[in-house]
């Protein structure tokens, strides 16, 4: 009899009370740990602790906080269904000593929970084992998340893989994975009315308008996950293989939230995807078999992300090619507000952009855009892009996006060259041919002619007059010429690689380029507006009354209107006129180098790499209930107006302020509007509505 065997017999004897650790394993249909707990004899008390503060400068961002929460109380009412009673709620900065204090106070003998792979978590792993099995309780993970532990899958030398494909293919080369766990038919559960439980609060009172519109376009829960893939499986999946580029079109699966959260179980999503490919290859249906294909191929880059962390502890913070850490970025946050705010003059990246910001969503294709002319274009450290994502994204995946960055960023051995620059109008007629994605975001654009849509400053002064664009006005010209750009980079490049040759000198036994680099030296900071200004909060026991959750990210909240606009600020505070100064580190005169495996990387918005499936249904599902919420009218010919939308899409539209001091046509600072009065007597007044600054209560 095996260990595991001996450990699940074990639990069978009397007395025994399991505790069962819910984290990013949020469902009861194949649920190992859930599972091994329900088939002993003994009570289950299911639990979850929220302790975001163990993630540091990684705190869930709104949307990630509104999924979590709605998932939870989904959870709490299938585990009541099932007999478990309720899930045991904890608040604490401490997962693991509100895990102790649990076991204490249940009188529980076993802790089962699934593993996780990131850095932090395995650390808290280790140490909830420590702890708990010196006070004579017994600890069992098992594998939730992923087809094949990182253990499992080596080369032939038994070491780690460093490039996908080769991952991939011994992955394919592997017996199946387990077939998925039917749900636990019942689960015994004890008295629970004297356990002590927190009422978790995941959002403040200014959030609670933007998160209403999510849950009109979203359903979370493991059983409306179930319902997705279904709907995908019988649907796009067959064209899969055609339509999965098209940012303007139902394309893609929306399965990633479902799987980040874990209501979603990999292992069943690729068992039914295979007997779909084995059916249409019967068939004869070659197109559908590919689409198969390559749907898997992104169900392994997801594992390939949990692999490289696991493997590569730091890969959300360091370069894993060392000369990488020598690159110039560029530290401006005048850039970095300009992408986040969509106003920089590109269509393609700029809809991107507002869409984020008006939806927390974005289809993969659209992610690698906007990511790639972050890194590339402007060259901004890749680590900002990544944390902004994270604070953003409905399905923010620190594994994921670190792999999609890196990815973009050049850091990976099979990643993208970083000298290659995308061309966003190019990008633009392949992603979105007919320009109605660019359309949906930037009404401002709305009446421009498809053949013009992606390059407006081309187009001629009688085109644009006819569209009522204005650039430099209602549009913004391009923040940054391509082949300033391009030549930029390429000076950054030589500069990198002088400053690599050097530091080899400079050290005793040289360095050689690759793979996990462990030099040490302090990372690019995040800008200040990414601090999210978190509210610290302590340890509290469960009788104190409910914490609140602090502030954080405001100018990613979906506007709604009451009676009037409560208060709006100027965001964009600096200096345009001060863009053309090179912003780069200046390079030291010293050139004794020590390694230093900071210099972080711009990277793509990595979601092209992990499974962020997106289909524009739900999208327009949001945008048609936030036209009813606002009461907003589809008409174009608002483009020129401090705010609009179109197909009940509410976005900002960049325009500079009536009179501004500087020649620079991107200068611009956002008027102040102090109630909706103003709007009704300017309704083209050539402002920017500062989204973050508008009352949230519908």
């Amino acid at each position: 009899m095996s260990a595991s065997q001996s450990s699940m017999s074990g639990a069978g004897e009397a007395g025994v009370r399991t505790v069962v650790w819910f984290r990013r394993d949020l469902r009861v249909e194949d649920n190992p740990a859930l599972a091994a707990a329900a088939r002993s004899a003994g009570e289950v008390v299911p639990a979850y602790v929220w302790a975001p503060e163990e993630d540091g400068p990684y705190y869930p961002g709104r949307v990630s906080r509104w999924w979590l929460s709605q998932s939870l109380k989904h959870l709490d009412a299938s585990l009541r269904r099932l007999g478990a009673g309720r899930l045991v709620t904890r608040r604490s900065a401490d997962a693991v000593v509100a895990l102790l204090d649990l076991v204490r106070s249940t009188g529980a003998t076993h802790l089962f929970f699934n593993h996780l792979y990131d850095p932090l978590s395995l650390v808290r792993d280790h140490r909830v084992k420590e702890l708990l099995t010196a006070e004579g309780i017994t600890v069992q993970s098992f594998n939730s998340d992923l087809l094949y532990e990182p253990w499992e899958v080596l080369d032939d030398d038994g070491c780690p893989f460093t490039m996908f494909a080769p991952f991939w293919n011994r992955c394919l080369c592997m017996p199946d994975p387990a077939a998925p766990l039917l749900p636990p038919k019942r689960i015994n559960s004890g008295d629970l009315s004297k356990c002590p439980m927190d009422e978790l609060i995941f959002e403040d009172e200014s959030e609670r308008g933007s998160n209403a519109l999510l849950a009109r376009a979203w359903s979370p829960g493991w059983q409306n996950a179930d319902k997705a893939l279904t709907a995908f499986l019988n649907g796009p999946l067959i064209d899969y293989s055609v339509n999965r580029k098209k940012a303007d079109s139902t394309s893609t699966s929306l399965l990633s939230p479902y799987l980040h959260f874990g209501e979603l179980s990999v292992r069943k999503v690729f068992h039914q995807v295979r007997m779909k490919q084995l059916m249409w290859s019967n068939e004869g249906n070659h197109a559908g078999e590919e689409s198969c294909t390559l749907f898997l191929r992104s169900i392994g880059l997801r594992e390939y992300s949990r692999y490289l962390t696991f493997n590569h502890p730091c890969s959300h913070e360091k370069p894993l090619l060392s000369h990488l850490r020598f690159f110039p970025w560029v530290v401006n946050e005048v850039y970095f507000k300009v992408w986040r705010q969509g106003r920089t003059g590109y269509p393609l990246v700029d809809a991107g952009m507002r869409e984020l910001w008006a939806t927390g969503w974005l289809h993969d294709r659209i992610r690698v855009v906007v990511s790639s002319f972050f890194v590339k274009v402007l060259q901004l450290p890749w680590r900002w892009g990544m944390k902004y994502f994270w604070d953003t994204l409905l399905d923010a995946d620190l594994e994921s996006d670190a792999l999609g960055w890196q990815y973009i960023s050049g850091s990976l051995p099979d990643g993208r060259e970083l000298d290659r620059i995308d061309n966003p109008q190019l990008e633009g007629y392949k992603f979105d041919p007919h320009g109605e994605y660019v359309r949906r975001w930037l009404p401002e654009l709305a009446r421009l002619p498809t053949e013009w849509i992606h390059h407006p400053w081309d187009a001629p002064e009688s085109v644009l007059q006819a569209a009522g664009v204005e650039l430099g006005s209602n549009y913004p010209r391009p923040i940054v010429e391509l082949d300033a750009a391009n030549s930029r980079l390429q000076d950054a490049l030589s500069e990198m690689w002088e400053l690599e040759a050097a530091s080899r000198a400079a050290m005793e036994n040289g360095m050689e380029e690759g793979l996990g680099d462990s030099s040490d030296g302090p990372p690019i900071d995040f800008p200040q507006e990414l601090q999210m200004e978190v509210d610290r909060q302590p340890v509290r026991h469960a009788t104190q009354t409910p914490m609140t959750v602090g502030r954080r990210r405001e100018d990613q909240m979906v506007p709604s209107m009451t009676s009037s606009f409560v208060r709006a600020e100027t965001e964009l505070t600096a200096d345009f006129g001060n863009i053309s100064e090179d912003s780069r580190p200046e390079v030291p005169s010293n050139m004794h180098l020590q390694p230093r495996t900071e210099r972080e990387e711009t990277v793509d918005g990595g979601t092209g790499n992990a499974v962020r499936m997106n289909g524009n249904h739900q999208q327009h599902n949001l945008q048609n209930n936030t036209r009813r919420v606002l009461g907003v009218a589809p008409s174009v010919s608002e483009a020129s107006s401090s705010w609009t939308g179109r197909e009940g899409g509410v976005v900002p539209v960049w325009s500079p302020p009536a009179a501004s001091g500087h020649s620079d046509p991107y200068a611009a600072d956002e008027a102040d509007i102090s109630s909706r009065n103003y709007l009704d007597r300017h309704p083209q007044s050539h402002t920017m509505m500062n989204w973050s600054q508008l009352s949230q209560s519908l």
